[in-house]
């Protein structure tokens, strides 16, 4: 298990698939730390933009009818876009709403062939977003 708890997310072993938590404050943090679990087992550690390469800002917002759904659908949108426009997002600004959900991500330029870890998407296996003592918690496993 890679422990990143003082960073505010963790990943934990699932059999053949890696599970990722992520804590916060507030349920926003939670979700964003979540995020950056995902990204940090992606890449081994979470992305930091180079000088050299162009940003890339993506905007996306999303609704469920309960927030371990939008939870899930939140990273999986995460690993499309990331995916589709060929982009390590390393920065995350998350506004949730009742069951809404509003993100902007900014992300550079990979070469997906070169290091990392291929995440297929997050599933709804260990899947739960709570509230214990006053710290949400947000987690899945993710299928790789």
């Amino acid at each position: 298990m890679q422990d990143n708890k003082v960073q505010g997310f963790e990943t934990f072993d699932h059999g053949a698939d890696i599970g990722i938590r992520g804590y916060g404050k507030n349920l926003e943090q939670a979700f964003l730390n979540g995020a950056k679990a995902l990204f940090s087992y992606m890449y081994g550690s979470m992305p930091q933009v180079q000088n050299n390469l162009e940003v890339k800002e993506i905007t996306f917002e999303l609704e469920e009818s309960d927030l371990t759904s939008l939870f899930i659908r939140f990273l999986n949108t995460l690993i499309a876009e990331s995916d589709i426009n060929s982009l390590a997002f390393y920065n995350f600004s998350i506004k949730i709403e009742g069951s809404k959900l509003r993100c902007k991500t900014l992300g550079y330029p990979i070469n997906r062939r070169v290091g990392g870890v291929e995440v297929k998407g997050a599933t709804y296996c260990e899947a739960k977003v709570e509230q214990k003592n006053g710290i949400w918690i947000a987690q899945c496993v993710i299928d790789v």
